[in-house]
């Protein structure tokens, strides 16, 4: 059914993404090695850029360094708002 006076009708699109933000890891504490330590380092990696992100944001910044890391490529429209 079309709405009155022959408008249209407005489509809503909600997006959930959902993801687990590791805590801060500690290479030396947690003795990782290898494929481990790799992984920790990319996670602090994602966290830092991350936190580059929402500073941006917070400041208004005109520049916002979205493309950093994958993680906060796909954040981009939930940060963006």
């Amino acid at each position: 059914k079309g709405e009155e006076g022959g408008g249209k009708r407005k489509k809503t699109i909600r997006h959930f993404l959902f993801v687990d933000l590791a805590g801060s890891e500690r290479i030396a504490k947690s003795m990782s090695e290898g494929i481990q330590a790799k992984e920790a380092t990319n996670i602090n990696r994602s966290l830092s850029s991350l936190q580059r992100v929402v500073h941006a944001i917070g400041k208004n910044s005109p520049y916002v360094p979205y493309r950093d890391s994958v993680l906060t490529m796909l954040l981009r429209e939930s940060l963006a708002g």
